[in-house]
C-alpha cells in the first residue's frame, strides 16, 4: 500500500471538504485548527519514528478528527470517523487500517481515554496548544466560538475558571509532550489565575478593549527562558537515553545470534571436519566472524567507570559533573550533598554541569555506535565471505572428487 501517496490524497480531500463546507460560528474548529493539529501530530509521530502504516493512521486521524463539526458539534468525533472510514473504503484501504483510523479519531472525545501509542499521539496533537505560548490566542477563539454556537454570553472570568479547570484536569499521554509542554502549560495556568486575581468580575465595554490590550502588552514581563532551557536539556537527555537503549539492544541481538552460531559450529561442525577437510577454511572464517562480532558488541556495551571521587578544588574550578554517578559513588553523602548544593546555587555551574552531562552522553553514544557499526560490518561482510567460501569449497571438492 502506497501510504505516502494516499496521505497526500487525504490532505487534498479534507482541505476541499473545509472549503466547500462553511459555518461562520466555527471560528476555532476550522481548517487552521486542523492544520495546527496535523503539524503537532506529525512532530510527535516523527519523534517516535513510526512506520509508514502507523504514520498514515495517525495523520489521517488528525486530518479527519474535526470534520464532523459541520454536522454536529456534540457528536463530531463519530461523524468525522465515519467520514474517514467511508473515504478510505472507497480507496481500497485495508479494514484493519480503517478501524485503526476510526479508533484514533474516537479517542479524542472528551475526556480523552487513549488505549495505545497511536491514540496517545493524536490526543496530544489535538491539545498540543495547551502547552504553548499560542494558548492565549486559541482560548479566546474557543470562547468566541462557544458564545456563537450556543447564543449566550460567558464572562471572561467565568471562561478563565473553565480553562483553569480544564488545564488542571488534562494530562499529556506521550512522554515527549510531557517533557516538552508541561512547563508552559503550568505557566499558562498561572497566568489565568493571576488574571482572576487582578481583574474584577465586570463586563468590559467594547470601547475599552484597545486600552485593555495596551495594558496587557505593557505588563508583559521579561522572563528568563529557564523553563525552555530545562525542557531542552530534559528532551536531549531523554533522546540520548533512548538512543543508548537502542544501541544496547542492537549489540545484544548480535551477541545472541553469534553465540548461537558459535554453539552450532562447536557442537555440530567441528567434529565432522576430519572427514570433510574441505570445510575447514569456510568454517574457520565463520568462526572468526562470529567471534569478532561478539567481541565488538561486548566492547560497545562494556561500561567504563571513573574512580568515583572529586575534590574541593574540582568544585571550586567547576570541573566536576555531579549528575554522573561515576564521579561521586565513592564519596561520603555529606560531601556529595555539599557539592550538589553548590551546583544548585550557582546557575553558571548548574548549566555548565548539564552541558557537560549531555556532551558526555554524546561521546559515549558516539563510541557505542562506532563499535556497533564495526560489529555489523564484520557480521554482514564476514557472513557473505563465509557463505561464498562454503560454496567454492563444495564446488572445488566436487571437481576434485
Amino acid at each position: 500500500m502506497k501510504y505516502k501517496r494516499l496521505l497526500e490524497d487525504v490532505k487534498e480531500f479534507v482541505m476541499d471538504y473545509f472549503h466547500t463546507h462553511h459555518n461562520e460560528n466555527l471560528v476555532y474548529h476550522n481548517l487552521e485548527h486542523t492544520q495546527d493539529v496535523v503539524k503537532a501530530t506529525m512532530q510527535i509521530a516523527n519523534h517516535y519514528q513510526l512506520n509508514d502504516k502507523d504514520f498514515f493512521i495517525v495523520m489521517t486521524g488528525a486530518w479527519f478528527h474535526d470534520t464532523g463539526y459541520f454536522e454536529d458539534t456534540q457528536n463530531h468525533e463519530q461523524i468525522g470517523a465515519d467520514l474517514a472510514v467511508d473515504y478510505l473504503k472507497k480507496n481500497d484501504v485495508p479494514a484493519d487500517v480503517r478501524d485503526a483510523v476510526m479508533q484514533v479519531i474516537l479517542s479524542t472525545k472528551m475526556p480523552q481515554k487513549p488505549t495505545n501509542q497511536l491514540e496517545n499521539i493524536l490526543c496530544d496533537g489535538d491539545l498540543f496548544h495547551l502547552g504553548t505560548e499560542d494558548f492565549s490566542k486559541k482560548r479566546k477563539l474557543m470562547h468566541k466560538e462557544i458564545e456563537l454556537l450556543y447564543n449566550k454570553d460567558i464572562s471572561k472570568n467565568e471562561w478563565r475558571k473553565r480553562d483553569i479547570e480544564f488545564l488542571e484536569s488534562q494530562q499529556y499521554h506521550t512522554d515527549y509532550c510531557v517533557l516538552l509542554l508541561n512547563d508552559q502549560k503550568t505557566v499558562n495556568i498561572e497566568k489565568l489565575r493571576n488574571k482572576l486575581k487582578e481583574e474584577p468580575e465586570v463586563e468590559i465595554k467594547k470601547d475599552d478593549k484597545p486600552i485593555i490590550q495596551e495594558k496587557l502588552l505593557t505588563k508583559k514581563d521579561k522572563k528568563r527562558p529557564d523553563k525552555g532551557i530545562e525542557t531542552m536539556f530534559r528532551i536531549t537527555s531523554s533522546n540520548n537515553q533512548r538512543l543508548s537503549d537502542m544501541a544496547d539492544n542492537k549489540a545484544q541481538l548480535l551477541i545472541t545470534v553469534n553465540s548461537i552460531i558459535l554453539s552450532l559450529i562447536v557442537s555440530l561442525v567441528l567434529r565432522r571436519l576430519e572427514d570433510n577437510a574441505f570445510l575447514i577454511v569456510p568454517t574457520f572464517i565463520l568462526l572468526m566472524v562470529s567471534l569478532s562480532t561478539i567481541i565488538f558488541s561486548i566492547l560497545a556495551t562494556r561500561p567504563s567507570i571513573p574512580d568515583g571521587l572529586f575534590t574541593d578544588n574540582d568544585l571550586e574550578r567547576k570541573k566536576v559533573n555531579l549528575l554522573f554517578f561515576g564521579n561521586f559513588y565513592k564519596m561520603a553523602l555529606n560531601d556529595y550533598s555539599k557539592g550538589m548544593v553548590k551546583v544548585m546555587n550557582d546557575n553558571e555551574f548548574l548549566y555548565g554541569t548539564l552541558i557537560t552531562d549531555v556532551y558526555s552522553q554524546g561521546v559515549v553514544l558516539g563510541r557505542k555506535y562506532k563499535l556497533i557499526r564495526i560489529a555489523y560490518n564484520i557480521f554482514m561482510f564476514g557472513l557473505i565471505a563465509a557463505v561464498l567460501a562454503y560454496v567454492f569449497s563444495y564446488i572445488g571438492y566436487g571437481k576434485l572428487s
